[in-house]
């Protein structure tokens, strides 16, 4: 429940949507932990995971229950975060066009990291369609990241988006996913399967694909070696890395390791917080790539035009919003893009279009404040 209640917490801090509005629900399905159900204060739900077609019936009663109970505007978040990863993809599928849901972890942090390469290209240069990158990391966040990645290019090329994916390439476990390991990818890395020779290292990955940017989603700290940041740096002037896993200790790289082992060319950016580092008489300030300058804005977006759905465009309309300055004034500005998008694209319901929506989303935020009774 920490989750849910956390996520709405940033919602009405960040985003201004009002606590009133904002409900955090946890679906126990059961636990396969030996030791939580022999343990006689637990609380939770005292079985074996549901799956398969059981838990599939229960998430479907569920969603249609509170469709049907409050209607299709009032869903505006049903977060499949931490959900293991084949749930989580299946469920954004099955229910994304007929019910309001969006997924931080696989639409949030596209966003916000895309919103970032696109800040990256004012220093490297180059469109978006001129790079290559390259994932160490393929469940939510990763392929949800890449898909944005190349849903962008393929809007700014025209070209089709199984060709723009072709720029993507991305590093799970067993290696670079390619080809030949196509019958044995879980089906949301397919689309990522291209023609090449298999490696089973990321190092490896990066002398065969010679990408410029590099985008950590692994959760394993450290990954990104002191030979892997410097083949990054050996072919690219302004080596892009970004090491976006969560929290500190799994970060792939620290922002002192990436400025140290590029001499200070590495345009860097992390999922955690790091403090400005001096290298060479210079001080890099690290970027953060993290969703909740997205998230909140959006959800307020949702609100203000009474969207039904969530649609890719809307995605993107967010991540141009950026960089951020001041939360409140971001997540305004973040709504009124998302609403505007909304409005286009015939999903808003909320008539009429308010003349200047971002005044209109600042004056539906929450502001908290003490009442005085004297």
């Amino acid at each position: 429940m920490g989750i849910p209640v956390g996520k709405l917490s940033l919602y009405t801090a960040l985003g201004g949507v009002r606590p009133s509005a904002c409900l955090p629900i946890t679906i126990d399905v059961g636990t396969n932990n030996e030791q939580l159900l022999n343990d006689e204060f637990y609380i939770g739900l005292r079985q074996r995971r549901a799956t398969g077609e059981e838990y599939h019936e229960l998430m479907e009663e569920f969603m249609d229950a509170v469709k049907q109970i409050y209607g299709e505007k009032v869903l505006i978040q049903v977060s499949f975060e931490d959900f293991a990863n084949h749930n989580a993809f299946d469920l954004l599928a099955k229910y994304s066009k007929s019910h309001l849901v969006f997924n931080d972890d696989i639409q949030g942090t596209a966003s916000v990291v895309l919103a970032g390469l696109l800040s990256s290209l004012k220093v490297v240069g180059g469109t978006l369609a001129e790079h290559t990158y390259l994932f160490l990391g393929a469940g939510e966040a990763g392929t949800g990241i890449a898909e944005l990645i190349a849903l962008e290019i393929s809007k700014q090329t025209n070209a089709p988006i199984e060709e723009c994916r072709k720029k993507v390439f991305l590093v799970d476990s067993k290696g670079l996913i390619v080809s030949s390991r196509k019958n044995s990818l879980q089906p949301f890395k397919t689309s990522w399967a291209h023609e090449r020779e298999p490696v089973t290292t990321l190092l490896d990955a990066i002398k065969s694909i010679r990408p410029t940017v590099l985008i950590g989603t692994s959760g394993v700290g450290r990954a990104f070696t002191k030979e892997v940041i410097e083949a990054m740096a050996s072919f690219n002037e302004r080596p892009v890395i970004f090491s976006l896993s969560n929290p500190t200790s799994h970060s792939e790289c620290t922002a002192e390791e990436a400025y140290k082992w590029t001499k200070g060319r590495a345009v860097f950016a992390s999922g955690s917080p790091f403090d400005p580092v001096e290298y060479d008489g210079k001080i890099h300030v690290p970027g953060q790539a993290n969703n909740a300058y997205i998230f909140p804005g959006f959800g307020l977006g949702v609100v203000i035009s009474g969207a039904i759905r969530v649609h890719e465009d809307m995605l993107l309309a967010a991540c141009k919003c950026l960089p951020f300055t001041n939360i409140r004034k971001i997540s305004a500005l973040i709504a009124a893009s998302v609403a505007a998008k909304a409005y286009e694209l015939g999903l808003a319901t909320r008539l009429p279009r308010p003349r200047d929506l971002e005044k209109y989303a600042e004056s539906c935020m929450y502001t908290p404040v003490y009442r005085s009774y004297r």
